[in-house]
């Protein structure tokens, strides 16, 4: 297979590239067992691939979603691998600003239902063959992303009915079998089927859980333009707020991935880009010192690519989602890996804090073909999704281009 040629790399060799047996539409993925697997944007489904070579990675599953259903997003630990359904929200707003815009809850209340809504549950013993073993449902749009990395607990943004938007939910995986949703948590204002009336603009600002990290028995929880909340999630049964912040406005909101780092008492949280040519403003990835906890500090943000106009390139320029130190991954509180839509993927050393400082960057050439079937989009790369190995191997999604192999030379 020819590799196509990097448009720019500093610290990262490619070592090869796949497109998914013709579907390159890639957007969350996970390692597990020298296997990837990846969910899909626009194709309807996830794929397994064998990564034992990362020059030569062959597809050896296509999972097919039901139909009007996304499975985008996906965790695999412990030998299951759990997939979230959801509407596939593409059908129903074929214009981003719509989608980012505003409450999606409230827009598809009383929409006839004809789409698969819950979390799916797989068996992954045999890694190149999952095998579905339960179905946890839920009543409304369904699951939008997921935590899991083993034992009981899993945790899921989940958008239900009498709900503005995605909230915080803990599932119950003691029998896998018999998933059970166990807490939930919401800010105040989106459980209108309460009586809740929410106190931000339904209409310009989306306040929603992107998804929660968790370390230990604490939630770090991204809600888009509803900014970050800590949860003490010590009775999952009962989460607790102990903290609270949101810089949107006057920043320009998505706040998409909270990455604890503990035993420096230091949170990464990255606000991701979602509009083209920086409409929606120049988004940040930002540096909290959280050593008290109910008071996060912002102390410093990521350097921007600044080596070509980005900005100007069309797509997205900006921040997407951060590699999250799942156990048996590669696990830094010194070096955080992230994408950066038509930028690429970047490498950051924060040994100090205060000034983070860019080591590696590795930008893929433009994708061969378009999958999008969104009128109107311009074909650049979008980079969505890293995750790196123990060893430096790196593995990053591309939602038109398919997924990249490469090493990180620094590891």
């Amino acid at each position: 297979m020819t590799v196509p040629k990097p448009a720019y790399a500093q610290g990262f060799t490619l070592l090869g590239h796949s497109d998914q047996g013709g579907r390159p539409d890639a957007m969350q993925v996970q390692y597990h067992r020298d296997h990837l697997y990846v969910g899909h944007l626009f194709s309807g489904g996830f794929s397994v691939l064998d990564a034992r070579d990362p020059r030569w990675m062959p597809v050896r599953h296509f999972e097919p979603a039901p139909p009007g259903t996304w499975n985008i997003h996906l965790q695999a630990a412990d030998d299951l691998l759990l997939v979230i359904h959801a509407r596939d929200l593409w059908d129903e707003f074929r214009d981003e600003s719509e989608y980012y815009g505003g409450s999606v809850g409230s827009r598809l209340a009383g929409t006839e239902r004809n789409w698969s809504a819950g979390v799916a549950v797989y068996d992954i013993a045999d890694p190149a063959r999952p095998r579905r073993i339960s179905f946890l449902p839920v009543d409304g749009v369904g699951v939008h992303r997921l935590w899991y990395t083993g034992g009981r607990w899993a945790y899921a943004s989940v958008l239900p009915d009498g709900y503005t938007d995605y909230v915080f939910g803990v599932i119950d995986l003691a029998d896998p079998v018999r998933p059970r949703w166990a807490g939930r948590w919401h800010l105040p204002g989106m459980h209108t089927a309460g009586g809740e009336v929410p106190g931000w603009d339904t209409v310009r600002w989306r306040y929603a859980l992107h998804h929660a990290i968790i370390d230990g028995d604490t939630a770090y929880a991204s809600w888009r333009d509803g900014g970050l909340t800590l949860l003490d999630i010590g009775d999952r049964e009962e989460p607790r707020l102990i903290a609270h912040r949101n810089w949107s406005p006057p920043f320009g909101g998505g706040t998409h991935t909270a990455l604890p780092l503990p035993r420096r008492e230091l949170l990464v949280v990255a606000d991701e880009a979602v509009a083209d040519r920086l409409a929606d403003g120049l988004k940040n990835v930002w540096m909290f010192d959280i050593r008290e906890p109910a008071n996060p500090v912002s102390i410093a943000t990521f350097p921007q690519p600044d080596e070509a106009d980005y900005g100007a390139r069309g797509g997205h320029f900006g921040p997407h989602n951060l590699h999250e130190n799942r156990p048996g991954t590669f696990v830094s509180e010194y070096l955080v890996f992230a994408t950066y839509q038509n930028a690429g993927v970047r490498a950051v050393d924060i040994t100090d804090p205060y000034r983070p400082l860019e080591v590696g960057a590795f930008v893929p050439g433009g994708p061969t073909r378009m999958v999008d079937p969104r009128p109107g989009r311009p074909r650049v790369i979008q980079t969505a999704d890293v995750t790196v190995t123990d060893t430096g191997l790196v593995f990053v999604t591309d939602y038109n281009a398919g997924l990249y192999s490469l090493q990180y030379q620094g590891i």
